[in-house]
């Protein structure tokens, strides 16, 4: 999954942040806007790990995503041209 997915689909994957990273509140999430970059840090940040540690685990999150990810992007094309 690439950044554009997470930016372009935040409204659906916030959920799914949330399962994996429970300790993020909406707080966090509002202020990261499906901005990766702002996503690892608060990851990095609210679980005290090394940013290395924080990209091995939103990679792997990305991987394990990717599939629905891909489908909510789908359906959210359709609805735009509806």
């Amino acid at each position: 999954m690439n950044r554009d997915r997470i930016e372009g689909n935040w409204k659906q994957v916030k959920g799914r942040i949330r399962e994996q990273w429970g300790k993020l509140t909406d707080d966090h999430l509002n202020v990261i806007d499906g901005r990766r970059d702002r996503l690892l840090g608060q990851i990095q940040e609210t679980y005290g790990i090394a940013k290395d540690e924080a990209e091995q685990q939103l990679q792997s999150w990305e991987k394990r995503n990717a599939q629905a990810l891909d489908a909510v992007t789908r359906e959210n094309a359709g609805q735009i041209g509806r």
